[in-house]
């Protein structure tokens, strides 16, 4: 049966329309586990959807196929499909992975013409071998793919006699011929490096401009968790001058022109136990997607023709601390019948940003966090359909609890964050209004017993609900739930094989929209796959 679902980006306030063709998923399954985890396990899965493919004439380019066993980048080349036009219905990404040994957990890029287009992480194998893989619908880099583009991959690798771990990846871009659903951006546009900063120049008759930040605290420090750390004069190992809060900033010419909170990512070595990820990991861990900001308000201003500076910082890191990557694509949609769309910026109003933490010290340590930052944004073109105003407002919160105990034997976080993004169009036509609200949940706790043994109860939940409304009329809705518990134990500073390690791990993934739902539950215990229900 053929069902169309109305989803949301998570990262973004604009609806997609994506189509299935039942579930693709078998029905529930059973499987005997063992009592505690082997040399082998079940290779890493998720309950999130595959990309939806249409069925017409489809061409296929390898990007990339390397072995990463260093720092050192892949650099290729990448040329347009023949066989399938310049304009294309749909394009997919698949990275097929295969890691055997021991390693760590690492992270990766993929870039074609300079323009991020995948930000990944691996999963730690067994000393059997293990094989993933990540789609990803790339449609909207469409101005990217229709030129020859230099090429560059990485995910940063170390090899020795401790960490035996080579990861051999396959990337390839599908494309689809045809016209995609929603009109992809005209133009993608990167950065550009001067003796000031960066810089973006868009086309002078952008109607529409929004950017991408594909922003990761990462690096193996503490801002990899950075929802953890905690001011002076709490004694805790990891520490930030203002305490968890942060929040990805963008500027333009030095004005404040977008916020967003970060995604808590945790990667499958996250919370001191790789037992809770090795076949289901953590939301977004293997397709980390970016924070996107509606910047045409600002569209008058950049259309000048000029160099505008752009800058990207995140709020609350310790200052000269690094940790955070945080590279930006700019997406531009343009006025087909003007060579120059002029107009200004008319409103940019911020809230003083809110950051409190209280610290109680005790046989139990506790930080209690409150926060949030509030801005609203407006502007108008002068299109060739009339003038057309844009507002966007947007209203970050976080609260967490975090405990802890002396030496961090018991160390446990409860937090949420809320980011809502209200995007209002006026001018031809109905005014519409779309309002995107994202919540993001972590709340779990990792003790170290009297025995060594060492325990990680977790839920993490990622949230959204979007609405639109089109003047007095029809409404949209859709929402998604992405939700993890996981709980694993282990014996410290043993050998690998007198670990005794045991663990189970759920995830639900439900995605509903006004003409059907996908739902789909994982679990696992001692890293076999027990259960595979689809309930829509």
């Amino acid at each position: 049966m053929r069902r169309r679902i109305v989803m949301s980006m998570l990262a973004g306030a604009t609806l997609l329309v994506s189509t299935f063709f039942g579930t693709g998923t078998p029905a529930a399954q059973a499987a005997d586990a063992p009592a505690e985890f082997g040399t082998d396990w079940h290779d890493p899965v998720t309950a999130a959807p595959p990309v939806d493919r249409p069925h017409t004439r489809s061409c296929r380019v390898t990007l990339a196929d390397v072995q990463f066993r260093d720092f050192t980048p892949y650099r290729g080349t990448y040329s347009p499909p023949r066989g399938c036009g310049d304009r294309w219905s749909k394009v997919v990404l698949r990275l097929d992975g295969k890691v055997k040994g021991r390693q760590f957990d690492r992270l990766g890029y993929l870039h074609v013409g300079g323009v991020e287009i995948l930000r990944t992480s691996t999963p730690e194998p067994s000393p059997d071998g293990i094989e993933w893989h990540v789609e990803k619908d790339v449609t909207r880099y469409n101005d990217t793919f229709r030129d020859a583009r230099d090429v560059e991959m990485l995910i940063g690798n170390v090899v020795d006699d401790t960490y035996t771990g080579v990861i051999d990846v396959h990337v390839t871009l599908t494309f689809y011929a045809g016209r995609p659903a929603q009109p992809a951006p005209d133009r993608v546009l990167t950065l550009a490096d001067t003796p000031d900063g960066t810089t973006l120049t868009t086309p002078r008759n952008s109607e529409r401009i929004v950017a991408e930040v594909y922003a990761t605290g990462s690096g193996g420090g503490c801002e990899e968790f950075w929802y953890l750390t905690v001011a002076d004069p709490a004694s805790y190992s990891c520490k930030a001058d203002h305490g968890p809060y942060r929040e990805v900033q963008i500027k333009v010419d030095g004005q404040l022109a977008g916020i967003a909170s970060p995604f808590p990512n945790v990667w499958t070595g996250g919370w001191s136990n790789p037992f809770l990820w090795y076949v289901l990991p953590a939301p977004r861990a293997f397709d980390v997607r970016p924070l996107e900001y509606d910047l045409t308000p600002y569209a008058g201003l950049l259309n000048d023709g000029r160099p505008h500076r752009v800058e990207v910082s995140v709020a609350g890191v310790p200052a000269g601390q690094s940790g955070w990557s945080a590279p930006v694509n700019v997406l531009v949609w343009q006025d087909a019948h003007r060579a120059h769309v002029t107009g200004a910026l008319t409103g940019d109003t911020a809230s003083d940003l809110a950051n409190a933490s209280t610290y109680t010290p005790g046989f139990e340590n506790r930080v209690d966090t409150r926060a949030g930052h509030r801005l609203t944004v407006s502007g108008y073109l002068d299109t060739s359909h009339g003038r057309v105003t844009t507002t966007v407002t947007r209203t970050l919160a976080n609260t967490s609890v975090h405990r802890w105990t002396e030496g961090e034997n018991t160390d446990g976080l409860d937090a949420t964050w809320t980011d809502d993004q209200s995007v209002t169009v006026g001018g031809h036509g109905p005014t519409r209004t779309t309002h995107t609200h994202r919540t993001y949940k972590m709340n779990g706790a990792t003790t170290i017993g009297t025995d060594n043994r060492l325990r990680t109860v977790l839920a993490l939940g990622d949230r959204a609900s979007v609405v639109e409304r089109e003047g007095g009329g029809r409404t949209l809705r859709s929402w998604l739930d992405d939700t993890y518990r996981g709980d694993a134990s282990y014996t410290l500073d043993v050998p690998r094989d007198q670990r005794h390690a045991v663990g189970t791990s759920t995830e639900r993934y439900r995605l509903h929209g006004p003409e059907g739902c996908y739902d789909r539950s994982l679990t696992t215990v001692q890293g076999v796959l027990t259960e595979d229900r689809s309930r829509c």
